[in-house]
């Protein structure tokens, strides 16, 4: 797997109606499809949820291929739950060697959990690739507004938010580029086991946090500069403001998360 292949946190500019979204319509539509997705049960209800985030992909026009290339550095984590689901759960059995027993309702929660665990990465993807960074940490903040009143850091902890995902592709990069400087000097990380490969990438971590201390070195006095002092007083240059086709869109993304709750629940 290639670290190009990384790209949470990047964001892909765009004009389409998903990308002209107030920020806090598309966290909360995240939120809606979140709930929806754990409420969901059997084939139709997932089907339903399938159908609708095939419908922003398309909408968005990020394009299948970013998402599954995306999907590549959790490949690992969903097929070893697909395999806890798999031989560790209770049911009818099928087939039985050593410690393990495949049963009926193994193989259908194993099913279950990887189409989630996958259509809910996608989901949360979808809101970075659409969304700037910066968007992204005003339509939290706007969002959190209310805990102010009872003290809560609320512009501190959405910019941190916004850093974090704004460092990831960077810190990938400069990641990428240490290891083919260090490939180039003869340094081997593809060849050997498990434990070798992983002993390889320490001479990695030396370089990559010493660039990480001085880029958070260069941005808190780029913000001092700036005369930055937290979010007491601060104003923006762009006003978020809900339109009729956010209201709209909010409205039926919560209609949509009740029946997929409601349908659930009745195991549909």
């Amino acid at each position: 797997m290639a670290l190009k292949d990384i790209t949470l946190g990047q964001y892909f500019p765009g004009n389409t109606p998903i990308h002209r979204l107030d920020p806090r319509t598309k966290i909360l539509l995240t939120l809606y499809y979140i709930v929806a997705l754990f409420t969901a049960e059997f084939l139709l209800t997932y089907a339903l949820m399938f159908l609708a985030l095939a419908s922003g992909i398309a909408i968005s026009k990020v394009g299948a291929k970013t998402i599954l290339r995306g999907m590549k550095p959790v490949v690992l984590i969903v097929v070893i739950t697909a395999l806890l689901n798999l031989f560790y759960t209770p049911g009818t059995p099928i087939l039985s060697f050593w410690i393990f027993t495949l049963t009926v309702e193994g193989i259908w929660a194993a099913f279950f959990m990887t189409v989630r665990i996958l259509m809910l990465i996608t989901g949360t993807f979808l809101l970075t690739y659409t969304t700037s960074p910066i968007l992204l940490t005003d339509g939290i903040e706007s969002l959190l507004g209310p805990l102010k009143k009872v003290r809560v850091p609320v512009h501190e902890l959405a910019m941190m938010m916004s850093i974090a995902l704004r460092f990831i592709p960077t810190l990938i990069e400069e990641t990428d580029k240490i290891m083919s400087a260090q490939k180039a000097r003869g340094a081997d990380f593809e060849t050997g086991n498990l434990f070798q490969k992983a002993r390889a990438l320490v001479p990695l971590l030396v370089p990559l946090f010493i660039s990480a201390f001085r880029r958070a070195d260069e941005l808190a006095v780029a913000m001092e500069c700036r005369c930055y002092h937290g979010g007491e007083g601060r104003t923006r240059m762009r006003q978020l403001k809900y339109t009729r086709a956010d209201w709209a869109v909010i409205v039926l993304g919560l209609l949509g998360c009740i029946a997929i709750t409601v349908m659930g629940h009745f195991g549909l």
